[in-house]
């Protein structure tokens, strides 16, 4: 038994030596011709990360068969990047590290083009913090969030056991040889970079980034998101040259001044000299004209009410920077003038250069005019972060959703309807009774994504002509909500005509929705135009022009008799003339000058701060607190939203919204306070941000009910 015993164990360990050894020759081929392995398993890795970025095998194939130069252009990066396995020991687990990082980028590329038309690129990932505050939304469900956590810490738990437990490599390093192999392949790059840049077989910018990206495939897209940042320095950029532009705007202002105030009718002098126009400019969220799209049929005109704008005052086509998302980036070129073809591939100056550099925008400029200037936004103000870009532009004050008391959501409960921006514009405008205002106004009902399932039973305009039944569904909730928008602009220009002031109003489309459109879908012929339209009570004349986003103020603005800025009296000099070589020549400049360059515009000085924004114009007051008969503590006050958070002692406890007078607090929370503890109010953002407190405290004194103590903050 003992022998028998004995063979059999020196069998098994015959068998398992003998796995180790074919292991261990397995790691040593590699080791030996892992060049060619790392080559293989770029076009392998280049293969399946564009089945998952265009989610289809045969448009993968098709990639390969059409697009063979930026296939291997693509494995060549990923060549680059396993490269640096050389440097290390653990060689397996850093082929399988970088291996998965490709791979991972590729699956959110499928998932973010699943729910957008922009391909994922380096600046989405600043903006990780607002994909997070849409959890449990139609946009990113909270099922979703868990996957995606449990996956990836089964990912990461298999990394440290490969750390611990993997194979190293047993030969020579050759630590010098690989840090020269690394350094060659980074110039090689470079080199053949630049050779496919000159030879047009690769793009060293994409105006369309989404077909970009199909062109010449992920990596190379996203790659170019990472290197390609910011804004080159212009081969002309010097002071004389800033210089020559500016002095000829001036110029061209000072004639327009003239010319303005010499017109006969003198329906504009007369209004800029008793007081100048409020400008009320809307962005329209996703926002487009149904009768536009070829294949739709619609029961009945969906926007009636921009339509009528459209057919008595100035509109036309607008062409935006982005296609089924990017907000964010149609609103900074409408704000500061500025156009985003100099910036690097995918970028958001709002989650870069704006992080660190105030800019001059049209508010800035209104404010050298004496206007107060306002923002009005039923979303989170840390959304793209806005609470900070709108400081670096100038505005005084921007009224987010933190602030308002929002009780109507579209039929999925998504996003909150827009009529109470109604409400919330006429607070900004009332906010500063002897001053002329500009104010912008978000909207986000028209916010995807939308459900190819039927929510809403009996709608008021139906929907046919698509390709399916569920797009047919995904068109008729968006068509409705669009036609809700409809209404909000109507109910919005009565408001303002009710005002005994001067007003013009600049309504826009930040871009199309995400529902996969393309040009020939279109009556424009083009993915990035959208619709603009305007109102005003006091006369002007109608003159209908097709715009880029970053001309529309101001070309609205000289309507209005408005020269004021460095970059919009330089679209008003140049006439909005967007073929112009030299236009966009002198823009590219003036606008590197201002965000990266020595502001010679300005002689060197800081001319435009940023400012001490105020959230809200509405201050949340206490009046006292009452202990109900459950041990819970009501609060009572003014102002209060869903966003009012109770902090007794600077510390935030969990509060129950009752009304916008009142709060509670829970009888397990109740209980803990103590005889002089300090009871304040704030309205908080994400990231437990606090937007602003409350202008008074209330002193807890026991159960005495209606107490009046308070304390001056």
């Amino acid at each position: 038994m003992k022998k028998i015993y004995k063979n059999k164990w020196r069998k098994q360990e015959h068998t398992v030596g003998t796995a180790k050894r074919d292991y261990s020759r397995q790691i040593a081929f590699l080791n030996r011709y892992s060049i060619l392995f790392h080559a293989l398993l770029s076009c392998m890795l280049v293969f399946i990360i564009e089945i998952c970025s265009r989610r289809s095998l045969v448009d993968a194939c098709v990639f390969l068969g059409s697009h063979a130069f930026a296939f291997l252009f693509n494995a060549l990066i990923i060549f680059f990047t396993l490269s640096v396995v050389y440097l290390f020991r653990r060689r397996m687990l850093m082929r399988i590290i970088i291996s998965c990082v490709w791979l991972l980028l590729g699956i959110i590329n499928g998932c973010v083009l699943s729910q957008r038309v922009t391909p994922f690129g380096y600046t989405d990932l600043k903006c990780i913090s607002d994909l997070l505050t849409m959890t449990n939304t139609q946009y990113f469900t909270k099922t979703q969030e868990i996957c995606v956590v449990i996956l990836l810490s089964i990912l990461v738990i298999f990394l440290v056991v490969l750390a611990l437990k993997g194979p190293k490599f047993q030969g020579h390093p050759h630590k010098i040889r690989a840090v020269f192999f690394c350094a060659g392949m980074g110039v090689f790059m470079s080199f053949a970079t630049t050779m496919a840049h000159s030879s047009e077989q690769m793009a060293s910018y994409f105006a369309n980034i989404a077909q970009g990206y199909s062109d010449y495939g992920f990596v190379y897209g996203f790659s170019s998101s990472v290197m390609d940042r910011g804004m080159n320095k212009p081969d002309d950029y010097s002071e004389s040259t800033i210089k020559a532009i500016t002095q000829s705007v001036a110029q061209a202002k000072e004639d327009a001044s003239s010319y303005t105030v010499a017109k006969s009718d003198q329906i504009v002098s007369d209004s800029v000299n008793k007081q100048q126009p409020n400008v009320i400019c809307v962005l329209l969220e996703s926002f487009m004209d149904p009768t536009e799209i070829n294949f739709m049929e619609l029961s009945k005109d969906p926007i009636p009410n921009f339509r009528a704008l459209s057919d008595n005052f100035t509109s036309g086509y607008l062409t935006v920077p982005v296609v089924g998302a990017g907000t964010a980036n149609s609103e900074f070129e409408v704000l500061t003038g500025m156009n985003l073809r100099f910036f690097g591939t995918g970028e958001y100056p709002y989650k870069t250069i704006l992080k660190e550099t105030n800019c001059e925008s049209i508010a800035s400029d209104l404010s050298k005019q004496g206007y107060g200037t306002h923002v009005v936004h039923n979303n989170g103000g840390n959304f793209y972060s806005r609470t900070n870009a709108f400081s670096q532009f100038g505005f005084d004050t921007f009224i987010s959703k933190e602030m308002m008391n929002i009780q109507e959501y579209t039929p999925l409960g998504s996003w909150p309807t827009d009529d109470i921006l109604i409400g919330e514009t006429k607070k900004a405008l009332d906010s500063t009774p002897d001053r002329s205002d500009f104010v912008y106004t978000i909207t986000v009902q028209g916010h995807g994504s939308y459900p190819d399932e039927k929510v809403i039973q009996n709608p008021e305009i139906t929907v046919s002509g698509a390709e399916s039944e569920e797009k047919n569904n995904q068109w008729e909730y968006y068509v409705n909500q669009i036609h809700e928008v409809d209404k909000f602009i109507k109910n919005l220009t009565d408001m303002l005509s009710e005002r005994d002031e001067n007003t013009i109003l600049v309504l826009f489309g930040d871009h199309l929705p995400t529902m996969g459109l393309t040009d020939e879908d279109l009556k424009s012929g083009d993915i990035f135009k959208t619709k603009y339209a305007t109102w005003n009570n006091f006369g002007l004349e109608q003159k209908d022009a097709d715009l880029a986003a970053y001309q529309l103020l101001a070309y609205t603005t000289e309507q209005a008799g408005i020269h004021e800025g460095t970059i919009f009296t330089y679209h008003q000099a140049e006439e909005y003339d967007t073929d112009n070589e030299q236009y966009q020549s002198n823009l590219e400049n003036l606008q590197y000058d201002i965000l990266y360059g020595e502001r010679y515009c300005y002689d060197g000085k800081d001319l435009y701060p940023a400012s001490d924004l105020q959230m809200g114009v509405d201050q949340t007051h206490l009046k006292h607190y009452r202990k109900n008969t459950d041990g819970s503590l009501s609060i009572f006050g003014d102002h209060f939203t869903n966003w009012s958070r109770i902090y007794i002692n600077d510390e935030k406890i969990s509060t129950t919204f009752v009304s916008d007078k009142e709060l509670l607090l829970s009888a397990d929370h109740a209980s803990d306070l103590a005889n002089g503890d300090i009871l304040k109010v704030c309205q908080v953002g994400s990231s437990n941000t606090i937007f602003r407190t409350t202008e008074n405290s209330l002193i807890y004194y026991g159960a005495q009910d209606d107490s009046m103590q308070t304390q001056s903050e």
